[in-house]
């Protein structure tokens, strides 16, 4: 692996990223060696699994409740083919095993297929409470079950062929600030109240509630061009979220040419991770 095949983060961390890249393909991705698993990997998986089911209800979009507790992943680390030949007939979606974070057009080029790569290790036992880069708990719990969601997939997949674009407009960073206050952190308004979608946040059993119910992160509206201006840290609690309508919405604000827009922030400076613009929609925590 080359420096310039190395993988990319653009958030805030001193924190150094890990992975087994030794025997991966051209594609990057790897076998899942289940024999790897040891019991004490699946306790732990299990015991993950079971604090995150405990906290989600009440907390996480209904398109996640949907699925989550049908996955079978109550009785430990799931094997990549089982959960593939469910995904494959709801959305046409598969997850593929890779050894850790990607460089930016793998991971691209994998959306832009409907492969989603999934980290084939798990934390230790002492980062049960907390890990920065995402293991193979945050991938299968946090990501795959909106994967079965249509509409979210089919917007994962276009955020995949804008990130092949964007590659050659040196727009990678607007595109990574996207991601990551969608996919990872995002919030949506539903009937019931705000509700969580990101896979960072119903991964994380402390930010759960804190992106929902504490006073001290910002709820914004979704604005595209906010978002892709606004800089994030990797290894902190959020001090802002954004807030979508529904999947639709997040569908149809990403489906034009980014290039334009590209070209109108390029030489705008970025927002700090806290700022709150007076023209920002904001929204109240919720009641705990």
């Amino acid at each position: 692996m080359t420096t310039s095949d190395a993988p990319v983060t653009y958030g805030a961390s001193t924190h150094g990223l890990r992975g087994d890249y030794a025997g991966m393909r051209p594609d990057y991705t790897v076998e899942q060696d289940y024999s790897k698993y040891r019991e004490p990997d699946q306790d732990r998986w299990r015991r993950l699994y079971a604090r995150q089911m405990r906290l989600v209800p009440g907390r996480a979009c209904p398109e996640f409740l949907r699925v989550v507790d049908t996955l079978g992943y109550e009785a430990g680390i799931p094997r990549f083919g089982e959960v593939n030949e469910r995904l494959r007939r709801a959305t046409g979606w598969e997850v593929v095993a890779v050894p850790g974070l990607l460089p930016e057009h793998v991971f691209f080029t994998h959306l832009a297929h409907r492969r989603f790569p999934v980290t084939v290790w798990l934390r230790e036992e002492h980062e049960f409470d907390y890990i920065v880069e995402p293991d193979v708990f945050h991938d299968f719990f946090g990501h795959v079950p909106l994967l079965f969601d249509p509409v979210f997939a089919d917007y994962m997949q276009a955020y995949g062929r804008g990130g092949q674009k964007a590659e050659g407009l040196h727009a990678l960073e607007y595109l990574a600030r996207l991601y990551w206050y969608t996919v990872e952190f995002g919030l949506v308004r539903t009937d019931g109240g705000l509700r969580i979608y990101g896979a960072g946040i119903l991964s994380s059993p402390s930010e759960v509630t804190h992106a929902l119910s504490s006073p001290l992160p910002h709820r914004i509206g979704f604005d595209l061009k906010r978002v892709m201006r606004t800089r994030y840290k990797i290894d902190t609690f959020q001090q802002t979220y954004f807030v979508i309508e529904d999947f639709g919405q997040l569908f149809r604000e990403t489906a034009p040419d980014f290039t334009p827009l590209y070209a109108e922030i390029a030489g705008q400076e970025p927002y700090p991770a806290d700022t709150v613009l007076p023209q920002d929609p904001l929204y109240l925590p919720v009641e705990d």
